[in-house]
């Protein structure tokens, strides 16, 4: 069967047999569905029926809530490509008892994506059944969602026969539910940054625990100094747009304000409406602490509604046991973030990486890595000491403007000498830059040219001011390695002999790893062992192999 770009799963079990059913149903939807996958929960939905079934709602309760952390702990095992979202729409908190009557799609959702599958864990009792359950199926999903004309139905049940002894297992004749105490106004902190199934499951259950508002506070620049690859993470607007995306999907009745987080507490210390605060295991004492100010500030303490963390089963020896952004960041890692664009200058072959990064970023080490595995380094450091000498271009014009006391008693220019002449002052810093790096700039051309000549396929520019001098002209791709600033100036310290304040000074003269992020299609980073330095550098080696080959065939 082919595959879709977006489905709706229509869950039509119990909702206590579901916690062994999910797993094996998203696997089977996972073969499918390519995309967007979004779950309905109708508990008891009969599709056989010679009546057209209708939406109803469902109340909020304890199962639901359990339910919801096992679909997107099992999504991010199993279908971690997959962007699960369980929808909330039919979900209403009861009013003494009893679920309020009223149909909860009056007219059809409009989700984000357009489903065009349909797909369903109903068990067919009868084969002959088929062609009915299907078309039912099609005309509910249609009451409830705008979904694609031409949309399509599956049955997934006969794929899980084997599991049903375990499911059998567990039915009780009668299993009293236990209701969900429901707020008006729920708050949530967080970074919120790609989005994963830690955030969803936070997400959606304060979705469940709120009747009419909810509030959320998304980290912003003075809540990120400290956060692992915090040059990653995605920009404010573009985290909370996603965060709007996904709740107009989930709960679209539902009030969200969504506002910066500057600080530990944000608005959820004097916001007088609020009743409860949803927190993870890690983040309780956060909770605690925001009631501790709410108090001192008058107001009422607010319920703390914790719920677990999810388990990361592919998480690394360096990563976070939970599912968590960092963890999410640290794989991006020698990937290609943004593919390489106006290339089209340059010569196919050799292709021509262009390695920068901050001063002690561990560049020059991972440029070793490269040429350890084949590509011919090109170090623009020595190509820097070379335009300097008698008799070049360079030497001559340094002269000129700078002063024949420059001289060393061999003819040689004494380097430590200009640098004092420019140190500081940046229109004689420009003026050097302005003579320099272009004749740095011939030369590494001229190494280019020569490992074409060779038969190299790879080089690799390694070049400190790479950016700065604008030499991206000369490379397919630009590759940056990044560390945070304090362990750049202890490493340069160590390294230099030079005082944290003199290294401190030297990182800020440069460009800010943000800054260089932004210009990278490879981000790499040296913070942690030798040996996963070495696997982030060939994971992209490998992909870029790929991506060699891939166009010479074409």
């Amino acid at each position: 069967m082919s595959m879709f770009s977006t489905g709706i799963l229509v869950l039509t079990s119990p909702l206590h047999t579901l916690q062994l059913r999910i797993a094996p149903v998203l696997s089977s939807a996972a073969q499918l569905v390519e995309r967007t996958l979004y779950v309905h929960l109708h508990p008891g939905l009969n599709l056989g029926s010679s009546t057209q079934p209708r939406p109803v709602f469902i109340p909020p309760v304890v199962d639901l809530s359990s339910f919801i952390s096992r679909v997107y702990s099992n999504a991010a095992d199993i279908c971690g490509h997959l962007d699960v979202r369980v929808l909330l729409t039919n979900v209403c908190a009861t009013n003494g008892g009893q679920t309020i009557a009223n149909c909860p799609f009056p007219t059809p959702q409009c989700l984000s994506h357009s489903p065009e599958v349909v797909l369903t864990d109903f068990p067919l009792h009868d084969p002959g059944q088929s062609h009915q359950v299907t078309q039912c199926l099609q005309r509910y999903t249609g009451h409830c969602y705008v979904c694609s004309p031409s949309l399509s139905s599956v049955l997934l049940h006969p794929q899980l026969v084997k599991f049903l002894d375990k499911e059998e297992a567990l039915e009780t004749a009668e299993r009293k539910a236990e209701f969900l105490h429901t707020y008006n106004d729920v708050v949530v902190g967080g970074t919120f940054d790609r989005l994963h199934g830690a955030h969803k499951t936070l997400l959606n259950i304060s979705c469940l625990l709120a009747n009419r508002r909810f509030l959320i506070g998304v980290c912003d620049q003075a809540m990120l100094k400290k956060k692992m690859l915090k040059e990653l993470i995605e920009p404010y607007a573009l985290r909370v747009e996603k965060l709007q995306e996904f709740l107009r999907d989930v709960k679209p009745s539902i009030q969200v304000e969504i506002v910066p987080l500057e600080d530990p507490y944000g608005i959820s210390v004097v916001d007088p409406l609020l009743q409860c605060i949803v927190v993870s295991e890690e983040t309780r004492k956060g909770g605690e602490a925001v009631n501790k100010k709410r108090i001192e500030n008058g107001l009422s303490a607010l319920v703390l509604h914790e719920i677990q963390l999810l388990k990361d089963s592919h998480h690394s020896e360096t990563e976070e046991e939970k599912i968590s952004s960092s963890s999410l960041r640290s794989r991006l890692l020698g990937t290609l973030l943004t593919p390489p664009t106006d290339t089209a200058h340059l010569p196919p072959l050799p292709y021509v990486i262009g390695l920068t990064g901050g001063s002690g970023s561990g560049k020059s080490s991972i440029a070793r890595h490269l040429e350890a595995l084949g590509a011919v380094r090109i170090d623009c450091d020595k190509l820097g000491h070379e335009v300097y000498w008698p008799g070049t271009a360079a030497y001559h014009r340094v002269l000129e403007e700078f002063g024949p006391d420059l001289m060393n008693e061999d003819k040689t220019i004494n380097r430590r000498a200009l640098g004092r002449k420019v140190f500081g002052n940046k229109e004689r810093l420009k003026a050097l830059t302005d003579i320099v790096w272009p004749e740095i700039a011939l030369l590494v051309k001229d190494k280019i040219r020569q490992a074409r000549e060779d038969g190299k396929q790879v080089c690799v520019v390694d070049a400190a001011v790479l950016l700065e001098a604008g030499w991206t002209d000369m490379v397919h791709e630009v590759w940056v390695t990044i560390i945070p600033d304090e362990e750049a100036v202890t490493r340069i310290t160590e390294r230099d002999g030079v005082s944290s304040e003199d290294a401190l000074r030297r990182l800020q003269s440069q460009w800010s790893n943000a800054k260089q992020v932004e210009r990278a299609n490879v981000v790499l980073s040296t913070l942690w062992e030798p040996q996963v330095t070495q696997k982030q550098v060939l994971k992209a080696w490998n992909l870029l192999q790929k991506e060699i080959t891939l166009k010479q065939r074409i």
